[in-house]
């Protein structure tokens, strides 16, 4: 798992503690839950962490920055699994991403700062930054795997290959947020194997290939 508390020492400064980091970010989140984001201040998240508040605005400028890095770090949990299938593995990231959604912390924390976002450009490319970019990680190493297998082909136009990735991400993202947060309908195994055989169709169909061709 990456994790955005990793220790490092700033120049003048001592080595980033990696407990008060975690300790940081956990109180956000539950703080969060408990308060809301109207509620939530970085006096509150200091105590529950157990540090003073000085170590909170030395590690992040305000509550949407620290907010995010809370958000990001439970979006770092996801993982692929290579089971030797291109759709199994589709299945399974599709049922670890909803059901992290449906966690009370994840869609909390998620929601409040996608809204704040719509007005603040910086805390939209933070987001961008921090959560979107960090975890098209999983859709680069599935198609890679797929590649490697045959399953998938070689996009040889880098440009390409990257507008392809993001679109793979935005779809897969863009399908488990609205039906979990947005509709509020379950996310489950069946839910699952349709939208990844209506995915891999698509990807079929944009590469010139059948779904049924070697």
């Amino acid at each position: 798992m990456q994790s955005r508390s990793t220790p490092s020492t700033r120049a003048g400064g001592r080595p980033r503690s990696v407990e008060a980091d975690t300790a940081i970010l956990e109180a956000t989140r539950a703080a969060l839950v408990d308060l809301g984001w109207t509620k939530l201040t970085l006096g509150d998240v200091a105590t529950r962490a157990g540090v003073a508040k000085t170590t909170l605005y030395r590690r992040w400028a305000g509550k949407s920055e620290l907010v995010v890095d809370a958000v990001a770090e439970l979006f770092d949990e996801l993982e692929l699994p290579d089971s030797g299938s291109l759709a199994t593995d589709i299945e399974s990231v599709v049922l670890q991403f909803a059901a992290l959604l449906g966690r009370p912390e994840t869609k909390t924390a998620l929601m409040a700062v996608v809204a704040e976002s719509t007005t603040d450009a910086p805390l939209r490319e933070r987001v961008r930054a921090s959560i979107v970019d960090r975890q098209k990680r999983l859709v680069l190493e599935g198609r890679q795997r797929a590649q490697a297998r045959g399953e998938l082909p070689v996009e040889p136009d880098a440009v390409a290959a990257a507008r392809t990735a993001d679109l793979i991400f935005d779809v897969i993202a863009g399908a488990v947020v609205h039906r979990a947060l947005v509709s509020a309908e379950p996310v489950d195994p069946d839910w699952a194997r349709s939208f990844t055989l209506l995915l891999l169709g698509g990807l079929s169909a944009a590469s010139g290939r059948g779904p049924d061709t070697p």
